[in-house]
């Protein structure tokens, strides 16, 4: 056995370099041969957790269950050329009758290079991009919320495409309702 051997890393235990030009990326992407969508990093942008009515409220969960409500947001922003960043917003709010048990929000975020076509983008930000970084963010909340003295938060997996579904709903029923007045005062 030759005394180099022990240093040499085969080169099987790498995954090789994408190749830009192969005719997938191209037809996922918008032609030039870039990836289509690319994960820059990822970060927590605001976080909070409170648990005011401790230790009092330790008793109380001994016996009864907090009710927890759970709202869920998504918001997207250019950045730059092809740059974006995608913010989940989950705020968690565990009560017992009235009393506040803890109130965690949590703001996770990702930026992301993007290069699909400009039909595609609101459905990849909005749907691809939060399906990504989810399960980091889930963590950070069972996490947050279990080191906070509570049972963890586990959140279930979310549907992000009905999410874009009902948002593209509520939007155009708010364009009809807003439309209306206006055809209503021609028509007058």
């Amino acid at each position: 056995m030759a005394d180099n051997d022990d240093d040499i890393i085969p080169a099987e235990r790498f995954t090789p370099e994408p190749d830009n030009t192969s005719d997938n990326q191209q037809e996922a992407g918008n032609g030039d041969g870039n990836v289509p969508l690319m994960i820059n990093g990822q970060y927590i942008k605001d976080l909070s957790f409170e648990a005011p009515n401790t230790p009092d409220v330790f008793s109380l969960i001994q016996n009864e269950v907090p009710n927890i409500q759970v709202d869920i947001g998504v918001q997207a922003a250019p950045k730059g050329e092809n740059l974006f960043e995608v913010v989940l917003t989950v705020r968690g709010e565990a009560k017992i009758k009235e009393q506040l048990v803890y109130l965690c929000e949590v703001e996770y975020a990702g930026l992301f290079t993007i290069n699909v076509t400009q039909e595609h983008l609101e459905p990849v930000l909005l749907i691809e991009c939060p399906i990504i970084i989810f399960p980091f963010m889930r963590r950070i909340i069972s996490d947050l919320t279990g080191d906070g003295g509570f049972a963890p938060l586990m959140l279930a997996p979310i549907d992000f495409a009905s999410l874009y579904q009902q948002r593209i709903i509520a939007a155009q029923k708010n364009q009809n309702n807003n439309s209306e007045p206006a055809e209503r005062a021609e028509a007058n």
